[in-house]
């Protein structure tokens, strides 16, 4: 445990040293959220009752999507890891221990958007903050889990870029951060359904603000608990200590289980 809590504080502490970092995790989520607010309320003065919820999703993708994926494939590729190895430090905690640091960074974000966003630009408050609270962490550990898995199956930096904004784009744009999910056509819903978001911001609206939504906000839990441990449990049984070793324990595509929660949650709720 000393040796654990030695390793998270360092991470942590290198992740504010950082500016890469630094820029995932507090400069672009909150500018964004600062634009959005300015920007998008004064456009469509709706957006502002889902100004909190959509940014806190934001800022929890930035850096467990953008940012956390890269570093493991860096350390990865320097030889970090073997290091690790001969050391007898788990793979477990050289997975959980970024996830780990990288979720309080998000949850401080997350904070200040809460705290902000009804002072600063009239946001509608939750009605329930310890549900926002819960889910709030709840996304957290969702997203960095899923981080986490594409920063292991990718081979190169390059991979990640592709992997990473192939879950972070379409969770913007179609998730329901942008556009409730009751506007876009029922295709393009049934396709929103297989993207962490969807639930996180079902859940967010059903449970933290007590509005309708398109099914029970309960099922949006299990199907975030259940896609972060698939993704961890998947992590770990695909993880690599060595770039240049040609074998592993499982083939990269397996990793593709991690939508079988969203597919049966999508077949269930006749999403959409």
């Amino acid at each position: 445990m000393t040796a654990f809590t030695s390793h998270f504080l360092f991470e942590f502490k290198t992740g504010l040293r950082n500016p890469s970092a630094m820029m995932m995790i507090y400069l672009l989520p909150i500018g964004f959220y600062a634009v959005m607010g300015l920007v998008m309320v004064a456009i469509n003065p709706g957006y502002a009752d889902i100004l909190i919820p959509s940014m806190i999703v934001f800022s929890s993708m930035s850096g467990s999507i953008l940012g956390q994926p890269n570093g493991l494939v860096e350390m990865r590729e320097s030889g970090i890891f073997r290091s690790f190895k001969i050391n007898g430090v788990p793979a477990i905690s050289i997975l959980s221990i970024p996830a780990l640091s990288i979720s309080i960074h998000a949850i401080i974000t997350s904070v200040i958007i809460a705290i902000t966003g009804g002072p600063f630009f009239n946001a509608a408050q939750p009605v329930n903050w310890w549900a926002m609270a819960f889910i709030t962490i709840l996304s957290t550990f969702t997203f960095s889990t899923l981080g986490m898995l594409i920063g292991v199956v990718s081979s190169s930096s390059r991979a990640v870029v592709l992997w990473s904004q192939l879950v972070y784009l379409p969770s913007i744009l179609l998730g329901g951060m942008m556009i409730p999910l009751e506007l876009l056509p029922e295709t393009v819903q049934k396709f929103s359904g297989l993207l962490p978001s969807s639930y996180v911001m079902q859940a967010f609206n059903g449970l933290g603000y007590q509005r309708a939504t398109a099914f029970n906000p309960w099922v949006s839990v299990i199907v975030l608990v259940a896609s972060g441990i698939v993704a961890l449990g998947l992590s770990i049984y695909l993880f690599n200590w060595d770039s240049r070793n040609e074998t592993r324990r499982g083939s990269p595509f397996l990793a593709l289980l991690i939508l079988v929660p969203y597919v049966a949650a999508v077949l269930y709720t006749n999403f959409a």
